[in-house]
């Protein structure tokens, strides 16, 4: 049977796969993903892939669909069912499979799913994936074939190799989680059996229609529950996941938001302190504070491009032992496998906190205070999103402005730094700025809304937007 397919090209992106399920990905889209990937696969000698998926209510369709079109490639199928995306990750690594794909939606609204992949032990993106619309397009598959699907159950194993890595001593530290309804929530209940201290579980039942809030940990809206539970309780923390759980949020034991940034400057000290002079990189969005701590612990601060895939894959050419993003992507190669894991970023954070005797609200005030916008995102079309990025570019640069374009542009001025990028995962553009005072920010803030509106565009609303930190 000859196999032809195209893709609805929304959905094929920088670094996954992501639509609107029944509108721009469908059951057919996974199987075309599934003979196509499972190509690749078989042409570079692997011959198993696994496979799991999250809790949308989609997910188990796609999950099928994507291993029928692997097993058509002649390529074995290892399923682990349902889970956090970073328990696949560790299942490519433990079995060393050829490749893996998890169906996952991530922080997208319910209505969307998608696909995030590995080929061997490597991320999967960017011109990668736009081959798999290109050989789908043109046909351009092995021939069909039979191959085998076996389902394992590996979360028993994975809950081990978290503890594993606990370093906390027997300090019984009282900590709020809020697994968001998301797919950590079975793995969640059996770590915290297995960790020291009192734990309490919001929303530990996993639920596609996410019922007590969206699971998107940078949203400070999402964390109004974890907030008021962590000063219920007297908790000395409180850690949200994203819905597949590659992403982490904190508040502190005052219930004040600990951003990503902020969390990557305790990790990054605490690493350093074992591999002294390590390259440590973090995003464009993240505080300068957080490069320049990470200077001042020893470290060599790198800025990069925002995307778990792009932030791994300069991990590994780096050699670096830890990365982090301002979204809460943490990635551990200390100890770790380098790939991104909100359970395991918990448990290092907490044997943190547990060694430290200090509460966590008292280490964040020791940080430099600045004042910043929150990630600000923004509705913008698409395909416009890129091109009012490269027209503010042009005139940045014409204007002789300090503007690095590693990913967008990030403005530095007098007062600080302003960014601007077009999101990878969404019809939205990203803004973010930081200054040492609020008449800084207001200077930096102008100068961004003057820059959209030569493009045509509104200002993003900044309403209750400064957050100092």
């Amino acid at each position: 049977m000859t196999f032809r397919h195209t893709f609805d090209p929304t959905s094929l992106r920088e670094y996954d796969i992501r639509g609107i399920v029944g509108r721009t990905l469908t059951e057919a889209d996974a199987f075309a993903i599934g003979r196509c990937f499972g190509t690749i696969v078989a042409r570079e000698g692997g011959s198993t892939t696994a496979v799991g998926y999250d809790g949308r209510l989609s997910s188990p369709a796609l999950a099928k669909a994507l291993s029928a079109g692997l097993r058509a490639s002649g390529i074995a199928v290892t399923n682990i069912g349902l889970g956090p995306t970073p328990m696949l990750y560790y299942t490519a690594t433990a079995m060393n499979t050829g490749g893996a794909i998890m169906v996952t939606g991530s922080h997208n609204p319910p209505d969307y799913n998608g696909f995030k992949m590995m080929l061997g032990r490597k991320p999967f993106f960017g011109a990668q994936i736009q081959q798999l619309g290109t050989m789908a397009r043109e046909g351009d598959v092995v021939p069909e074939a039979t191959a085998t699907e076996k389902t394992i159950d590996i979360a028993a194993e994975y809950v081990g190799r978290l503890r594993k890595d606990w370093d906390g001593g027997d300090r019984a530290l009282k900590v709020v989680w809020d697994n968001g309804n998301g797919a950590a929530g079975d793995i969640l209940a059996a770590l915290v059996k297995r960790l020291p201290g009192q734990h309490t579980v919001l929303n530990g039942e996993i639920d596609g229609t996410f019922p007590a809030h969206h699971p998107d940990p940078t949203v400070p809206a999402n964390l109004v529950q974890l907030i008021e539970e962590v000063r219920s309780r007297g908790a000395d923390i409180g850690i949200a996941f994203d819905g597949d759980a590659d992403r982490i949020g904190l508040v502190d034991n005052k219930g004040t938001i600990m951003f990503g940034d902020q969390l990557m400057v305790l990790l990054a000290r605490d690493v350093l302190k074992s591999h002294p002079g390590a390259t440590i990189i973090a995003d464009v969005k993240a505080s300068q504070v957080l490069f320049d701590e990470i200077a001042r612990a020893g470290g060599k601060p790198l800025m990069w491009k925002t995307g778990h895939s792009l932030i791994k894959s300069k991990m590994a050419e780096t050699g670096c032992p830890l990365a982090g993003e301002m979204s809460g992507h943490i990635f551990f190669a200390d100890k770790w496998y380098g790939f991104d894991d909100a359970l395991y970023a918990a448990v290092r954070m907490l044997g943190i906190l547990a060694r430290s005797g200090l509460p966590l609200s008292a280490q964040r005030e020791a940080l430099p205070q600045v004042v910043n916008t929150p990630e600000l995102r923004f509705d913008c079309d698409d395909v416009r999103k890129f091109k009012v990025v490269e027209e503010v570019a042009a005139r940045l640069r014409a204007a002789g402005a300090n503007v690095s374009e590693t990913d967008g542009v990030r403005v530095l001025t007098e007062d600080g730094w302003w960014l601007l990028r077009a999101s990878n995962t969404q019809a939205v553009l990203v803004a973010r700025a930081e200054a040492k005072s609020e008449a800084g920010l207001e200077a930096l803030k102008a100068a961004l809304v003057s820059q959209l509106a030569a493009s045509g565009l509104a200002a993003p609303d900044f309403s209750g937007a400064n957050a100092g930190h």
